[in-house]
């Protein structure tokens, strides 16, 4: 589902890393990095993995999902006899899958919500892992002449929200330009779509349907894009940087001013309030497999140069040191806890 350009950019990233990891100059694809010992982006030295054994099922977000794969191949390089799938089905058909036990890991580019926690039970009782930070974009066609090349997120609600009647770019004010509009954006089963419809069009998880295009597949939307005058829409930070030569990225002023998404920008929350946390979501049962604890540890403890090569924003030490914690301690997230 992504471009076969990142593909390639998150498959020789983790390769060259997973190499370093390994420390095994005999590996075959070895880079000259001068490294002779595995370590962590902390620089200790990493635990032998080797004997490792068993798959990995992971699915959900389709944002995470870089981060998935080049973790994977960083990881098989270390732990070679651990067969991990990465898949991109959305968040929120991911959450279905991990409650009926299909799933060991969920990937989500939002919080579980409660009644997704109550939809899994007992069957599967989920444990919050935060691997990675996130901007959403807001994209157009190339010559759409947006004043400033900024939106509001006013405007946008006048443009997306659930009752918008919005059907020309004139009717946002003057600057506008006379152009009717069409949209194309992820779906109801995408985390992407939740996070956006929640921070920018403060609604319950909805967004206008008129004049919309919707699809779980980001390249879709970025052809749908790119290939319609007038078309406006949002995806996630990595995938608009991957796909710069085809889209124009919008600045947004969320009350502060037009803030243009950044890892900076994204990192410090100044892009607000379209900065989001990536997750996976084991459960208390599968959080305690040796391979699962281990790649996931592998992932906090290479944070920085994993979300590096996936392009998102690597996670504060604060934030390694409670989802590490969390995995040690395998405490189910509750309903309770995301009421509080």
């Amino acid at each position: 589902m992504r471009s076969h350009k990142l593909l390639a950019v998150l498959a020789s990233g983790a390769l060259a890393f997973g190499v370093a990891a390994c420390g095994d100059d005999d590996a075959e694809g070895t880079a000259a990095s001068g490294d002779t010992a595995a370590e962590t982006s902390e620089g200790a030295p990493s635990e032998d993995l080797s004997s490792l054994s068993g798959s990995i099922r992971s699915d959900g977000s389709s944002t995470v999902q870089p981060l998935g794969e080049a973790a994977a191949e960083a990881f098989s390089e270390v732990a070679p006899e651990v067969r991990i799938t990465v898949g991109g089905i959305g968040t929120g058909d991911g959450f279905e899958r991990f409650c009926r036990g299909e799933l060991d890991l969920s990937q989500a580019s939002r919080r579980i919500e409660a009644d997704e926690v109550e939809a899994c039970g007992t069957a599967a009782q989920p444990v919050e892992v935060q691997v990675g930070i996130d901007g959403l974009s807001v994209v157009s066609h190339p010559d759409l002449e947006i004043p400033n090349d900024c939106l509001t997120t006013d405007q946008l609600k006048q443009l997306l929200a659930p009752d918008s009647k919005v059907q020309n770019y004139k009717e946002l004010g003057d600057g506008f330009p006379d152009q009717a509009v069409q949209f194309f954006t992820p779906g109801t089963e995408s985390g992407t779509y939740d996070y956006f419809t929640e921070a920018a069009l403060e609604t319950d998880a909805e967004q206008r349907t008129d004049k919309v295009q919707t699809s779980a597949d980001d390249n879709q939307i970025v052809t749908g894009i790119s290939g319609t005058e007038g078309a406006l829409g949002y995806v996630g930070y990595a995938f608009a940087q991957a796909n710069s030569d085809k889209l124009k990225t919008l600045k947004v002023d969320g009350g502060e001013g037009c803030v243009e998404p950044t890892t900076e920008t994204i990192a410090s929350n100044e892009y607000a309030p379209l900065s989001r946390p990536l997750f996976y979501y084991p459960s208390t049962e599968t959080v305690a497999r040796p391979e699962i604890k281990a790649f996931l540890q592998f992932i906090l403890d290479n944070n920085e140069r994993l979300t590096e090569v996936a392009g998102y924003i690597p996670l504060t030490d604060e934030l390694i040191a409670t989802s590490k914690a969390n995995i040690e301690s395998a405490t189910p997230i509750t309903v309770a806890d995301l009421e509080g």
